[in-house]
């Protein structure tokens, strides 16, 4: 027998969100629906993709690995069932876009990937900087468009952002810290444990907002601009981190796995979008680029 189409979407809607309640809410069917599905999709693979806990779902090596072919499934079946709204052949031209690191990594390669074969007459420029000098090449002409951390956006007087993607922020622990014992972890526990900061994208600015909003401060070991550094000194149990589930992955470089927790306080989500010269009218080929990313993220794509 083969998967169908149904059962994988339930699939990586349990893996995104590390919970059937939560999956079956955002699909808008009943969980026993996504518990015997999944159960099916296992005794078909005749492998265990997740293993069950008191905080929910985590993936297996095996769910792990069959996660990517789910997607790439997924991909493959929405870009055939697109109708083109316009002749792609007809939209021509050329796009400046500016990135941030984290979306650099680990959010627009797909998405840029699958626009260049859709439209193959718009040639894409990018270029990577941080958050001022894509505000500044924004309001300057330098760059036409940006792919950008949009709540970190500080001039909205007169650049214009879409959000297309809310990611949360988990506590990240290793497989066999302590505080995976408890129920209900708070930045009160956090701030117990050794924590490890990332600096990159203003990531440890955004932590300190948060952390101001307590009588609590994190116990900084370390510092680091890798997100890989920060997910194996934490499945290695050298301390804890809050990331965005966008750049979560369940597995370091060593093979080591890194478990994810929702904090019992409340933890402001990262927002990813698009954002332009509210005085500049975009190109027919700039509105085209706009459109697919909307289209290709709202369908789900590459969750």
């Amino acid at each position: 027998m083969m998967p169908t189409l149904r059962q994988i979407r339930y699939f990586i809607a349990t893996a995104n969100t590390g919970q059937v309640s939560q999956a079956a809410m955002d699909l808008n069917v009943s969980q026993s629906a996504i518990t015997t599905s999944l159960k099916s999709l296992e005794e078909m693979l005749d492998a265990s993709l997740f293993t069950r806990h008191s905080q929910g779902m985590a993936l297996t090596y095996e769910g792990n690995q069959f996660l990517q072919h789910a997607r790439y499934i997924m991909s493959a079946v929405e870009e055939a069932m697109r109708i083109p709204s316009r002749s792609h052949e007809k939209i021509v031209g050329k796009i400046r876009i500016a990135m941030s690191y984290t979306v650099a990594g680990y959010f627009a390669p797909p998405y840029l990937v699958r626009f260049q074969r859709s439209f193959p007459q718009v040639e894409i420029q990018l270029f990577e900087a941080q958050r001022e000098q894509i505000e500044e090449g924004l309001a300057s002409g330098q760059y036409d468009l940006a792919m950008m951390l949009t709540s970190n956006l500080v001039n909205q007087e007169d650049i214009a952002f879409e959000v297309l993607l809310s990611s949360r922020r988990r506590l990240w622990l290793g497989t066999n810290h302590p505080l995976r014992k408890k129920k209900h972890i708070s930045l009160q526990d956090v701030a117990d444990e050794p924590y490890i900061m990332l600096a990159v994208d203003e990531a440890s600015n955004t932590a300190q907002r948060y952390w101001n909003q307590t009588s609590y401060r994190p116990n900084v070991v370390f510092r680091t601009s890798s997100v890989e550094a920060v997910r194996s000194m934490v499945a290695n149990g050298y301390g804890v981190s809050i990331l965005s589930d966008m750049v979560y992955r369940p597995w370091s470089l060593e093979g080591r796995r890194v478990e994810v927790h929702t904090l019992e306080d409340s933890v402001p989500g990262m927002d990813v979008g698009i954002a332009w010269n509210k005085k500049k009218e975009l190109t027919p080929a700039e509105v085209a680029f706009c459109e697919f990313v909307r289209l290709t993220v709202v369908a789900g794509i590459n969750s």
